[in-house]
């Protein structure tokens, strides 16, 4: 999957649920870390579709944990 569509997605479901309720600490660090991680793995496996999913999942677990942190 190109990157562009990836942020594409991320960013039209994160406008979409903008419209419900204000979304947690937890939630704005895992779609953070989403994008950051999925740009990271991108650019480290060569852009192959693999490495930005991964990379997307890594990063929406640890800011998911760390937006949890901020309370």
């Amino acid at each position: 999957m190109p990157m562009h569509r990836l942020i594409f997605i991320v960013s039209i479901a994160l406008m979409t649920s903008a419209c419900t309720t204000s979304p947690s600490n937890a939630q704005v660090g895992a779609a953070t870390g989403a994008v950051i991680g999925g740009v990271a793995g991108s650019v480290l496996t060569g852009g192959s579709t693999t490495g930005t999913v991964v990379g997307a999942g890594a990063g929406a677990a640890i800011g998911h944990e760390i937006g949890k942190k901020f309370k």
